[in-house]
């Protein structure tokens, strides 16, 4: 009989009271996940499972009792989409800070990590995650790269990889399918991959940025059932509409005020309504919080509290085909979170597995690192750079002068065109741009650089280098001073990867990812401690301008697979068309005269 049989076994007898609860939860206020009441309740517990929920006081035989005094206590909370890499933190030391919010589960796509170190990177994701008390499933990455011929990244993944990973106990589905322009026009890579989901009856994660109309349609066709690509209400309802699962994430706040009116404008609220982080960067996963720093954004906007713990709860659950979580009920898992107020959610307790593992936000028993485990590094396959290798060239121009294609924007990029002065072979930057520079990192291919004009970012004054680039994650660096970006450029490549600002010749900051070239070995709270320094010298070099324009959008602005001219390892891409594009419109070569005054 296995330790499961036995546990069911004995939850029954324990609530038809033969036997004592090993766990009694008394003088709770259940916040009911299917009738949205709010009622008390004791909830009996026999090793993972709940074995009952009855009258407060109805029972008293356990070997152990907890008293809720009254507090709220919901299911723990389901993070439906997440790039835990996004924290920069290992498993562990992720499970650390959001197990104590009430987070007990998330439905991890590793495609960052797997665009790095292809299948070992997926096998480090589950290996990496596989004892925490934190319940990670484990996504197949369809992304590798996102965009098949516009950038090269660590690997390539098609069918063979995907029906591969799917056959892994540990997979739990297909992750966001980023290639929207592949399925659309019946790419065989995208058939594949797609038909691998379909057949193993696993989920398909979207990503549907911008489709509508019949391109909607045709993406929910070939079998997507999700999104979290929302870019406004009219978008999150013609979504929904359509038949898909809203993934509403925290990652782009300025979004839920519209989508919230939205949504109670509907008779009823969806159990198809779900919410996720999609990318959190350690400060703000310490400092805000994950899921529940969304959930609180979610109540600010009027939302009430029952509504958008069912979303992270019972939502959450029926989303991920999860019949064990969810729901304060006999036979699931007794992961809970104890709350002492509605109007501002903080995790009060948290029990995981019957097992209570945090009290005020600390962890009762510090998390075990395994040992077996062996992070990937050793990554950067570059060797240094020299300023030189930080100007912008126009084939056979000496002095002259061209008219060339460049990035217009952050996020949203369009085409732009300007005339230019050549001097001595080098592109002389017009008032108000800056360069941006790409390079591959990973061995594939001869790493040569690509250089493009970006507007919107205005003079940056210094370099912003980083090796954590959407999703290729080659090395990229923005800048307008060459000595400045070959110093940021080299100093990743010789820490490993990571992140850093350079101004004047003076490291203003840096911080090093060891671990693909994306993850850090120091302790949580020192690595939001840098990364938030880090984020605040950043002001030093370029002028915000939110919501676009934001240190974040330094991780994305390679983003190859979304709409408009995007730089990558390969060149100067159009996302729309799927073109690799000559940046020269036209040139001259002439004799020109530089004025050293």
């Amino acid at each position: 009989m296995s330790v499961t049989d036995y546990s069911r076994r004995r939850a029954i007898q324990a609530a038809k009271g033969e036997i004592p609860f090993d766990l009694l939860l008394t003088q709770a206020n259940i916040v009911d996940m299917v009738t949205g009441e709010i009622r008390p309740a004791d909830i009996g517990i026999i090793d993972s499972l709940i074995a009952s929920v009855h009258p407060t006081g109805s029972r008293l035989d356990a070997n152990e009792v907890h008293n809720l005094n009254g507090y709220f206590i919901s299911p723990g909370l389901i993070d439906t989409h997440v790039h835990l890499e996004s924290s920069h933190l290992p498993p562990v030391r992720y499970a650390e800070i959001v197990l104590t919010q009430g987070t007990t589960a998330v439905f991890w796509d590793p495609h960052e990590l797997a665009n790095v170190l292809g299948l070992e990177g997926v096998r480090y994701a589950i290996e990496a995650s596989r004892h925490l008390p934190l319940h990670v499933m484990v996504a197949a990455p369809s992304s590798v790269p996102s965009t098949p011929g516009l950038e090269m990244s660590g690997a390539d993944f098609a069918g063979k990889e995907m029906s591969t990973m799917l056959s892994w106990p540990e997979i739990h589905g297909v992750a966001e399918v980023m290639d929207m322009f592949g399925v659309l026009h019946g790419s065989e890579r995208m058939e594949e991959i797609l038909h691998a989901g379909l057949n193993c009856g696993k989920l398909i994660e979207g990503h549907a940025r911008g489709l509508k109309g019949a391109d909607l349609q045709a993406y929910l066709a070939a079998g997507v059932t999700s999104d979290h690509e929302l870019t406004s209400a009219e978008d999150a309802l013609e979504k929904l509409r359509a038949g898909l699962t809203l993934e509403i994430r925290g990652s782009h706040p300025y979004l839920l005020p519209e989508i919230v009116a939205a949504l109670q404008q509907l008779p009823h609220l969806s159990s198809q309504i779900t919410v996720c982080t999609d990318d959190v960067p350690p400060d703000i996963l310490i400092e805000k919080g994950g899921i529940i720093a969304l959930l609180n954004l979610l109540i600010e906007q009027g939302m009430q509290a029952t509504d958008v713990l069912r979303f992270a709860t019972l939502n959450a659950a029926i989303r991920l085909q999860r019949n064990d979580l969810g729901l304060i009920a006999a036979g699931r898992r007794a992961d809970l979170v104890i709350f002492d107020s509605l109007k501002q959610l903080k995790a009060q307790r948290v029990y995981v597995a019957g097992q209570q593992i945090s009290e005020d936000g600390q962890l009762l028993t510090p998390l075990a690192t395994s040992q077996d485990v062996l992070p990937p590094r050793d990554t950067m396959h570059l060797s240094p750079i020299s300023a030189e290798d930080c100007q912008l060239h126009i084939k056979n121009i000496v002095n002259g002068s061209a008219r060339l294609r460049h990035i217009r924007g952050a996020r949203f990029t369009q085409w732009g065109e300007i005339d230019v002065q050549i001097n001595d072979g080098k592109v002389q930057l017009p008032s108000g741009f800056s360069l941006i520079r790409v390079q591959h990192r990973h061995g594939r291919h001869d790493a040569k650089p690509q250089i493009a004009l970006l507007e919107g970012w205005g003079e940056l004054r210094g370099a912003i280098a980083t090796s954590y680039s959407h999703d290729s994650h080659n090395l990229v660096v923005l800048g307008r001073d060459a000595n400045d970006m070959a110093q940021a450029a080299n100093l990743l490549i010789e820490s490993g990867g990571g992140m850093a600002l350079v101004q004047d010749g003076k490291v203003l900051a840096h911080v090093a990812m060891p671990i693909a070239g994306m993850l850090s070995d120091l302790p949580a709270h020192q690595l939001a401690e840098q990364f938030r320094q880090l984020r605040e010298l950043s002001s030093k070099i370029a002028d915000w301008e939110p919501p676009y324009r934001v240190f974040k959008a330094i991780e994305g602005t390679c983003l190859a697979c979304n709409a408009g001219p995007h730089l990558t390892d390969l060149g100067l891409t159009d996302g729309t068309t799927r073109e690799i594009v000559n940046a020269v419109i036209e040139s001259n070569e002439h004799e020109y005269k530089h004025n050293n005054k």
